[in-house]
């Protein structure tokens, strides 16, 4: 009889891993995955990018290289940030992942032993709760409003509890909500972190995805202690199948994460690193996440309003300024996870809330993805949930 380890039993069917074998089906109108626009990839121009490589470098591109990533896309990143996020760092600060979900199973393994507590917005990225269930913490969910995570019930959640690791966060059109903090909040919340010296892990995927208002600076750019880790990927901006993601932190904890990657892979692959920085070298970046971003824009724009039409008054449903992303809640009596299966003989699909609370108990919202489909599939889906949801009524 073959025996596991004991965390595994932690580790069962995912939501996310249920879903992506939705979207496959091309008669599912699919508003589950959190997936971009596959045809705005710059589909020609990273093929250009990609013949420069071989022709320039071709057997460097097939080598092994450095654990911490390719240098000149270090750099690119760096400023980068300093550009989008108000982030001063360097290269040396910066570590490349194989997608920043690699950077969220690595944040559990460093920081966290059984038993210990995360604390984290409810409700909550559920690719990062599964990622972080592997070692085994416990989760306290710090309760929400529409500007994110409520700072005086941090601040009673810290006074109560001993051993909490680490906090994580998408102040950021947060994945599921698509809510985005305040400058207030964020100032807020630095001040009660650099207080308890508590790491934070800032997960920023959609950050460049701004609709309207102005930017918000980045966690990381107030930390005056080094307690934030700044997660970032090329996933939403550029193209998911290259796996390019970053860790960016202080000296200390970088090293403990270069440590695991170089356990868990040794390295992220050369050739997508040099294929992204040669796109990065030929095209320009900024120009694609414009295009990228009204197309976003105006999809939300169509979402929203067939909601408005369709939705009965007793949806309450979120409106993003940007990202990929609203939420959906419910009448208590609603189970989406139940309801998800009425919606599915209707060929539509959607993620159920409930995955997204790592303690559970509410199942009564879900989220809503309006990047991946057409305006005329947004409205007919969308009208098809509403006639389910007044279905589920009392």
């Amino acid at each position: 009889m073959v025996r596991y380890a004991q965390r595994m039993d932690n580790l069962n069917s995912s939501d996310i891993g249920d879903l992506l074998k939705l979207i496959a089906r091309p008669d599912i109108i699919s508003f589950a995955g959190g997936l971009p626009a596959p045809e705005l990839f710059p589909v020609e121009e990273l093929k250009a990018a990609g013949m420069e490589v071989m022709d320039e470098m071709g057997r460097v591109a097939c080598q092994y290289s450095s654990s911490e990533g390719l240098m000149a896309l270090r750099e690119k990143i760096a400023k980068r940030m300093g550009d989008k996020n108000n982030i001063k760092t360097d290269a040396e600060h910066i570590l490349i992942t194989s997608g920043s979900q690699q950077g969220l199973d690595f944040s559990a393994r460093v920081f966290v032993d059984k038993g210990d507590v995360i604390l984290v917005e409810s409700p909550s990225y559920l690719g990062a709760v599964n990622a972080f269930k592997a070692c085994e913490p416990t989760f306290i969910e710090v309760p929400t409003d529409d500007g994110g995570m409520i700072m005086e019930e941090l601040e009673k959640i810290l006074a109560a509890t001993d051993n909490v690791k680490m906090i994580y966060v998408i102040p950021d059109f947060q994945n599921p909500t698509g809510r985005t903090w305040s400058l207030e909040r964020r100032q807020k919340f630095m001040d009660i972190v650099n207080k308890h010296e508590i790491p934070v892990i800032e997960d920023n995927p959609y950050g460049e995805l701004r609709f309207e208002n102005d930017d918000m600076p980045a966690l990381k750019s107030m930390d005056t202690k080094g307690l934030v880790v700044f997660l970032g990927t090329l996933s939403k901006v550029m193209v998911p199948g290259f796996r390019i993601g970053w860790v960016c932190a202080e000296d200390e904890i970088l090293a403990k994460y270069s440590r695991i990657k170089e356990g868990a892979d040794l390295q992220s692959a050369t050739i997508t690193q040099l294929q992204a920085n040669k796109y990065m070298d030929m095209y320009s970046l900024d120009d694609h996440v414009s295009k990228i971003r009204e197309i976003y824009k105006h999809r939300r724009d169509v979402m929203l309003k067939a909601m408005e039409t369709y939705f009965p008054k007793e949806a309450k449903f979120t409106y993003p300024d940007g990202g990929l992303f609203t939420w959906v809640e419910l009448p208590d009596y609603i189970n989406t996870r139940e309801m998800a299966a009425q919606c599915l003989e209707r060929k539509v699909a959607y993620v159920p809330g409930g995955s997204f609370f790592p303690n559970g108990g509410k199942e009564n919202c879900f989220r809503l993805n309006y990047s991946g489909s057409s305006d005329e599939k947004i409205i007919e889906g969308v009208k098809a949930l509403g006639e389910v949801i007044k279905a589920n009524l009392k």
